[in-house]
């Protein structure tokens, strides 16, 4: 391995911290994306030998950081076979969150007893002794990112320096190493993240949801679970719970946490004593005042809100726990409530034409995310299909058949869709849009798929209707990404509404 000379003996990374010395401990860091370049960059510059390993070569961002690790003294290996093996010589295995515990290189560094850590946990481990900056938590199947945002933004009306980090924006150990300490981080975690922490221990955090989702990864839901229930290991203070999820309140009933953290729910119900929920359209506390036992203080209403989503409201409810937890005012919750825009293609109105409103949803990837949009509006024309990643679409479409005025359906995984509706909702209308006969629609962005997804959708729809883009899949069979898929159907949309006027 490359790197600066080491000693003869090696140094165990368990007892070592932010200000000690790493040189004689060699890392191999598993995953050459965004936080394996954080995590192989920092832990070189603490004077570990480390070995980052990716079997894709990737594009030249990825050639120019290899390079530039390489001068700070790493050794870089992209492109088939670099992770078959995993040297002899290995103190620690960092890996990235989307590898397997089953990757051959992970599987013989536990054969052979050596530690293998997540980012998270390498960042957990690498804070300043002396600016131990409080962690407030953010996991669930769907809503992480708008709920980790809204957080940040009010941490930020609060007057603290934050930021929002993790699954979203900056890597943790980036974060946690920079020279000027934060006072607060908001840090959105997926399970594959969960899965490779150990130590952690959180101010607050929350499990927004569970449903099915990864089972393309996990041998069953209860292993999904019980790697979002790693969230609430170690909890100083609050551990916050959906109280519409009885799952996610038995996570916490089962968690070991810090003596004297306490549970906090949220709901779109009116709060008992320690909860926070809604009386009209009013978001209230009753968890983090004094006189909780007889009022609850106002934190904003509804309208104050982006959207009134129902879904969108609870991830409201929920940030505004952890900023509570956290000792953030009312007025900050409120302040930064009201400032907050959720980012593009989640639940973001693209047009209103002949009294129709077309909405792009694309970040709804699974089917839980998809029913939470699918309540928000009614009557509904659907737009879904793609990778299912093992989900299923019986539970879905029972739930929200009575809603649905018609159904447009692409991607691989359409037919898992078709015969859930077929089942449950045979009365109502399905068009299935095939992409080219090569399967391609990435040559053009996706525009000849949407094209005709969008007219498939206008002619089943009338006045009063919502044509609702949520795909209940992921997007890689037919685009690059959400976004991209997003953007098509918005492009698409704007075209034809056009051609209208």
């Amino acid at each position: 391995m490359g790197g600066p000379p080491v000693s003869a003996v090696s140094r165990d990374p368990d007892a070592l911290g932010r200000l000690d010395s790493w040189e004689g401990v060699r890392t191999v860091v598993a995953g050459f994306g965004v936080s394996g370049f954080a995590a192989a960059d920092n832990l070189t510059h603490l004077g570990s030998s480390v070995l980052a390993v990716d079997e894709s070569e990737g594009d030249q961002e990825r050639a120019e950081k290899a390079e530039l690790l390489e001068i700070l003294g790493a050794e870089v290996r992209l492109g088939a076979g670099s992770t078959a093996e995993l040297p002899p010589d290995v103190d620690l295995v960092v890996t990235s969150p989307g590898w397997r515990p089953s990757a051959p290189l992970l599987a013989q560094a536990r054969a052979r007893g050596i530690p293998v850590w997540g980012e998270v946990e390498l960042a957990w481990r690498l804070r300043h002794p002396e600016h131990t900056t409080p962690w407030l938590c953010v996991t669930g199947t769907n809503g992480k990112t708008t709920t980790t945002q809204m957080l940040d933004t009010i941490l930020r009306a609060g007057g603290l320096r934050s930021l929002a980090v993790g699954n979203v924006g900056l890597p943790v150990v980036e974060a946690v190493m920079d020279p000027e300490p934060y006072d607060v981080l908001a840090v959105e975690l997926s399970s594959f993240q969960l899965h490779y922490t150990r130590s952690m221990s959180p101010q607050a955090a929350v499990v927004l949801n569970i449903a099915e989702d990864h089972l393309d990864w996990y041998s069953s839901m209860a292993d999904y679970a019980a790697d979002k229930a790693r969230v609430y290991e170690h909890v100083q203070d609050a551990c916050v719970y959906n109280t519409a999820e009885p799952l996610t309140e038995q996570l916490v009933r089962d968690a070991d946490v810090v003596e004297g953290a306490r549970a906090v729910g949220f709901g779109l119900e009116m709060p008992a004593v320690g909860m926070l929920g809604l009386v009209e359209d009013i978001l209230v506390d009753r968890a983090f005042i004094p006189e909780r036992a007889t009022s609850a203080a106002e934190l904003c209403t509804v309208g104050d809100l982006a959207s009134d989503a129902p879904h969108y409201v609870s991830n409201a409810l929920a940030a505004a726990a952890l900023a509570r937890a956290h000792g953030v005012s009312q007025v900050a919750v409120r302040d930064g409530l009201r400032a907050f825009r959720p980012d593009g293609h989640r639940i973001t109105e693209v047009a209103r034409h002949r009294d129709v409103v077309w909405v792009d949803d694309s970040k709804a990837t699974n089917p839980h995310a998809a029913a939470s949009s699918l309540m928000a509006y009614e009557p509904v024309v659907w737009v879904a299909g793609g990778l299912a990643k093992g989900a299923r679409f019986d539970d879905l479409v029972q739930a929200v058949r009575g809603r649905l005025r018609g159904v447009v359906l692409i991607g691989r995984d359409r037919a898992l869709i078709a015969e859930a509706l077929s089942r449950h909702a045979p009365d109502v209308p399905v068009r299935q849009v095939e992409a080219r006969e090569d399967g391609s629609t990435r040559d053009d962005g996706g525009a000849d798929l949407m094209g005709r997804v969008v007219a498939a959708a206008a002619d089943l729809a009338v006045a009063g209707d919502t044509v609702l883009l949520a795909p209940g899949c992921a997007s890689m069979d037919q685009f690059t990404s959400y976004a991209a898929r997003g953007d098509a159907f918005a492009a698409a949309v704007r075209a034809r509404t056009a051609e209208d006027r």
